[in-house]
């Protein structure tokens, strides 16, 4: 047992804990992070909103490469850390999670209570008109589209996007919003250079100043989206302690910073808070 897990334990016995996750706590699941030992972004930058927007060829890369992706993404499956989270939950020591994930692994996993800072891959809102539908009806009318397609993911990031040729992914056909009759069609995610929904962003700052502890898990905290949450909990004097495999920017705010993988300190957490 390590000192830190022990500590740990001991400060998430108070209950009414919001957990701060990120894509670390997925990376067991077989999704890189972007920035850890794995990070996609040592890869390739992600797609911009500005990209996406005004960029016709750019969008069409894009949704050639999520089309592969999304199969990466289906067929992965929540590990020990998002079932030690719903545990923890069950347990009634945690109030709330905010992921800056848009895997929906959380839930898959038996979370509840969870708010998608950046959203979900699950959806998909036409820019034209706001209509929201399933990806799992996007990607039914893709593969009637693009019955040929037979590329296959080298490398999947946490936005669902993969590694392609641009030969292959310039071959994909589009497919537009039905309800308005040819829309661009994007997935419900926050891209990079896009800021989250502003009501979104203050349940997450209202979630947290009801917080009795704020627990980070598996984000290094670099961009400000997920890091402010971090600053108003120290600023307001509720304890934060952090998870994560290698520095954060946040820790010089924790009470308690743990550098270790997840899969090895949250089922130990969990062997402790069942005791």
């Amino acid at each position: 047992m390590s000192e830190g897990t022990s500590m740990l334990a001991e400060l998430l016995t108070a209950g009414e804990v919001v957990v701060l996750s990120g894509a670390g706590i997925s990376t067991e699941s077989g999704i890189p992070d972007y920035r850890g030992p794995s990070g996609s972004l040592k890869r390739r930058t992600p797609m911009t909103y500005q990209a996406f927007v005004g960029d016709a060829a750019a969008r069409r890369r894009y949704w050639a490469r999520s089309y592969v992706g999304w199969r990466a993404m289906t067929r992965a499956a929540p590990n020990s850390g998002h079932h030690a989270v719903a545990h923890l939950q069950r347990r009634g020591l945690v109030a709330g999670v905010v992921t800056q994930n848009v895997d929906g692994l959380h839930q898959a996993g038996g979370a509840r209570a969870v708010i998608e800072l950046h959203g979900s891959l699950h959806h998909v809102v036409c820019l034209s008109c706001g209509d929201s539908t399933s990806r799992e009806e996007l990607d039914r009318r893709l593969t009637e589209a693009n019955p040929q397609f037979g590329a296959r993911a080298t490398a999947v990031n946490p936005d669902g996007d993969v590694e392609l040729g641009d030969a292959e992914a310039d071959a994909f056909q589009m497919v537009g919003c039905r309800a308005c009759d040819g829309g661009v069609l994007k997935p419900d995610v926050v891209f990079f250079g896009e800021t989250v929904p502003v009501e979104r962003v203050r349940e997450c700052f209202a979630l947290v100043e009801r917080a009795r502890l704020l627990l980070v898990l598996g984000s290094s905290l670099t961009v400000l989206s997920g890091r402010r949450f971090v600053l108003h909990a120290a600023k307001l004097g509720i304890p934060v302690a952090i998870v994560n495999q290698g520095p954060t920017r946040g820790d010089r705010y924790a009470t308690l910073a743990i550098d270790a993988p997840l899969s090895t300190v949250l089922p130990e957490l969990i062997r402790l808070v069942d005791v």
